[in-house]
């Protein structure tokens, strides 16, 4: 299988690609590091399996699943994050990716998800099969945002900039910015005002 690998961790990239140097039936063509590197090589290669986070800069890993699965239906997607958010995992599996791996997972469960997407199967690890689980136990665990999205989304109606909401909530801007993009996605909306709109009519905030 030709593999592309997609991160903007070089080292984990370094690790993901050792891992698979020992795999006989894998070759890792490419490595990008944004959805817009990874298109890009697309564009003059043939990709058997895309290994992507979904935590990118720029674009994000769900928007690139859905453009390869539209221009690259044959291309089989194993996303690879360290994100557990019940709602953004059902988002993610329902664009039709073949394996979900968390990156706290086994590197066994790399190679088996690999292993079963080769085979024409699905695979989701272990800990991604809890979460689904638990959401049918649990459905108030499957709200549209989390408690963290929710908590950041108050500090964006008091228009907080990214800083001062890392700042408040002791978590990195790069964080800050990914929960923004998430916000906007789930509630569909892309303007500030839109948001806010959206928030106070749905009791969010």
């Amino acid at each position: 299988m030709k593999v592309l690998l997609v991160d903007d961790h070089a080292i984990l990239l370094d690790g993901v690609k050792s891992l698979l140097s020992h795999e006989a039936s894998v070759d890792v063509i490419g490595e990008a590091n944004s959805a817009e590197q990874a298109l890009e090589f697309f564009k003059t290669n043939k990709v058997d399996l895309l290994i992507t986070d979904f935590n990118l800069p720029g674009m994000d890993g769900l928007s690139l699943v859905r453009l390869v699965k539209k221009i690259n239906p044959d291309t089989k997607i194993i996303v690879l994050s360290m994100h557990d958010e019940t709602h953004l995992v059902k988002e993610i599996l329902k664009e039709g990716v073949e394996g979900y791996v968390l990156k706290n997972d086994s590197h066994k469960e790399l190679k088996m998800a690999i292993q079963y997407v080769r085979e024409g199967k699905i695979y989701l690890s272990n800990n991604i099969n809890r979460i689904i689980i638990n959401s049918l136990n649990f459905p108030e665990e499957d709200r549209l945002l989390t408690d963290r999205e929710r908590e950041i989304l108050k500090l964006i109606a008091k228009e907080f900039p990214n800083k001062k909401i890392a700042e408040q909530l002791f978590i990195s801007e790069r964080t800050v910015e990914t929960h923004r993009k998430n916000i906007f996605r789930k509630t569909k909306t892309n303007t500030l005002v839109g948001l806010i709109k959206f928030a106070y009519a749905n009791n969010l905030i």
